[in-house]
C-alpha cells in the first residue's frame, strides 16, 4: 500500500520509527479493531487508535452521553449530552482523522450478536464496565480466534491484560484469572465508588499501545501478564498469569463450547461497574 503525501506527513512520527516504518503504518491503515464501550476506557482508546490511523474502528455501545460522563469520557463534549455515544464517537473521530472509518454498533452486546460482531475485526479491545460483558467478550474472542486487550478501572486503580488463548502455548484467557463473576452487589457502581477521571486515560492509552503493537507486530506481547497500576501510590506491578488447566473455556476439557453455554448474563442499562477484581 502506497501512502499519500498527506499521510506521510500525518504519520511521520510513526514512519521514522524503524520498528514501524511505512509497512507498519500501512498495516495500521488496513487494520480493523473492535472497541467494546465508548466510555472512560473506550474514549482514549478510540482517540489514540484513530490518531494512529487504524483504518476501521468498530464501537459497540447502546448508551447515550450524560453530563456525568464528561469528567472522564473525552470522546464526548457538553453539546452532545443526550446523543448516542456511538454517534458522538463518529463525530470526534471524523474531526480528528478523515482516514479512519468509525463503524457505529449502537446495540447491546449479547450472546446472540457477539460472534457476528467480533468476527468482523482483527483485534478486540474491551472497555466495558461490567463483569457480564467482560466474560462474554472473552468467550467470543476465544471462539473467533481474535486477540483481546482488556482494561479495568476502580477509583484509583487500573488493570490491563492481553488474552490470546486461541494460540498455542501458555496463553491464558480472562476466565483463567477470574473463573466466574462475583456475586451480585459485590462490585460497586461508578456512582457509588467514584473514579479519578484521568485514570481512565492512563489505562485506555495503555490498551491502545498494546493494540497498535499487536497490529504492527512489534515488541513483547502482554499475553500471560496482568499489569496493575495504583495511582494513589504511583506504583506499578506486573503479575505473571498462566493458563488454567481447569478453565471452563480454554482448558483441555472445556465446559463452555459456544456462547449459548457461556455462564454470563446480559448487561442491563445502568449496570456500570468500575471494577478491578482482586488479583
Amino acid at each position: 500500500m502506497d501512502l499519500r503525501d498527506d499521510q506521510i506527513e500525518r504519520y511521520a512520527r510513526h514512519i521514522i520509527l524503524k520498528e514501524v516504518g511505512g509497512p507498519g503504518q500501512a498495516r495500521l491503515l488496513n487494520a480493523r479493531v473492535l472497541v467494546i464501550g465508548a466510555g472512560g476506557l473506550g474514549s482514549p482508546l478510540v482517540m489514540y487508535l484513530a490518531a494512529a490511523g487504524v483504518g476501521t474502528i468498530g464501537v459497540v455501545d447502546f448508551d447515550e452521553v450524560s453530563l456525568s460522563n464528561l469528567q472522564r469520557q473525552i470522546l464526548h463534549i457538553t453539546e452532545r449530552v443526550g446523543m448516542p455515544k456511538t454517534e458522538s464517537a463518529q463525530l470526534a473521530v471524523k474531526a480528528l482523522n478523515p482516514d479512519v472509518n468509525l463503524v457505529a454498533h449502537t446495540e447491546r452486546l449479547t450472546a446472540a450478536n457477539a460472534m457476528a460482531l467480533v468476527s468482523q475485526y482483527d483485534v478486540v479491545a474491551d472497555g466495558s464496565d461490567n463483569f457480564a460483558t467482560r466474560f462474554l467478550v472473552n468467550d467470543a474472542a476465544f471462539f473467533a480466534k481474535k486477540t483481546l486487550v482488556s482494561g479495568a478501572l476502580s477509583q484509583f486503580d487500573g488493570q490491563i491484560a492481553m488474552f490470546r488463548a486461541h494460540k498455542p502455548g501458555d496463553n491464558p484467557c480472562y476466565r483463567c484469572i477470574y473463573r466466574e463473576p462475583p456475586p451480585p452487589g459485590l462490585a460497586p457502581s461508578c456512582a457509588e465508588a467514584g473514579i479519578l477521571g484521568a485514570l481512565a486515560g492512563v489505562v485506555g492509552s495503555l490498551q491502545a499501545v498494546e493494540v497498535l503493537k499487536e497490529i504492527v507486530g512489534i515488541g513483547e506481547s502482554l499475553s500471560g501478564k496482568l499489569v496493575i497500576y495504583d495511582a494513589l501510590n504511583a506504583a506499578w506491578r506486573t503479575v505473571k498469569v498462566r493458563r488454567d488447566a481447569k478453565c471452563a473455556l480454554c482448558g483441555p476439557t472445556p465446559i463452555i463450547k459456544n456462547l449459548s453455554q457461556s455462564l454470563i448474563g446480559h448487561p442491563q442499562p445502568g449496570e456500570e461497574f468500575c471494577e478491578v477484581p482482586a488479583a
